[in-house]
């Protein structure tokens, strides 16, 4: 038995001469030596250029779609396309999840200070542009509203009277154009600075955040006792529908969005009971 291995390596070590001969002199032209070995090692490197040639043409080019079974551009799309529409289901999800939790709360007139606010991170607008500071006036007027809460015993009870809400300004500004019923102009315009904040008038959770052709990117809220609060023509949002708000917290910025806008300036709506009301009664812009 180790004779026939020795014989067998002996035969691939084995060397012939190859020679290539002219057919009418018959002079050697050239030759060269060379055993089964040498073919044998020759065959197995080409081999494997050939495998590693055809594997980096199928991984980086379009001809890996004519494999049998493999997935082509439309179809990778399709599926691309299904995960994302199974994460937005999800998201929505989450948020109705927490817009139908926030309503319960402020319905029943529940503590809405545990809610939970995933956008707490992302609200905090951090151009540099932009600063979001506490002015005194608002401070004073902060202080003045817990002052007269805490002893006002008809807090939180159904009133038709419109005076007994403490509204807080949405933005400091120049009214340009007031309410107009007949016109259905159902908000006021106030021109403000450069990238002022635009404040929620009370406490309330948000119903609806978009943008639209219009009036740009919309934010509403939704507060106690029928009202609702509409902000039109920010520049950015910086809260999501779902999210639960208190009077004075930042709901976005200022901008000049949608087809309405000819400059820089906040429309602002107030509702109740699906009827317009006119903000000027009831806030001072000023």
């Amino acid at each position: 038995m180790a004779k026939e291995k020795v014989r067998l390596w002996d035969r691939l070590k084995y060397k012939y001469k190859l020679s290539v001969i002219n057919e009418t002199s018959y002079e050697e032209v050239f030759n060269f030596r060379l055993s089964q070995l040498h073919v044998l090692t020759a065959l197995s490197v080409l081999a494997v250029i050939l495998v590693v040639l055809t594997i980096l043409l199928i991984a980086f080019t379009d001809l890996r779609e004519f494999i049998p079974g493999y997935p082509d551009g439309n179809m990778r799309q399709m599926i691309a396309q299904n995960a994302l529409r199974v994460d937005s289901l999800e998201n929505e999800l989450l948020k109705r999840d927490r817009f139908f939790k926030s309503i319960r709360l402020v319905l029943n007139g529940g503590d809405t200070t545990s809610l939970e606010r995933s956008r707490e991170d992302t609200a905090r607008y951090r151009n540099d542009t932009i600063r979001f500071q506490i002015s005194e006036q608002e401070n004073e007027f902060r202080a003045a509203i817990e002052e007269r809460e805490r002893f006002n015993l008809s807090l939180g009870m159904k009133e038709q009277n419109h005076d007994y809400y403490h509204f807080f300004p949405p933005v400091e500004g120049i009214v340009t154009q007031s309410f107009d019923e007949k016109k259905r102009h159902y908000g006021t315009d106030i021109v403000a600075k450069a990238n002022a904040k635009v404040a929620a008038v009370l406490d309330g959770v948000v119903i609806f955040t978009d943008w639209t052709v219009k009036t740009g990117y919309v934010i509403q809220v939704q507060h106690t006792n029928d009202l609702i609060s509409v902000y039109k023509h920010n520049s950015i949002l910086l809260k999501k529908q779902g999210d639960y708000v208190r009077a004075g917290e930042v709901l976005g910025v200022v901008g000049n969005t949608g087809e309405e806008s000819s400059g820089p300036h906040l429309h602002f709506e107030l509702w109740r009971a699906g009827n317009p009301l006119n903000p000027e009664n009831f806030i001072k812009f000023k």
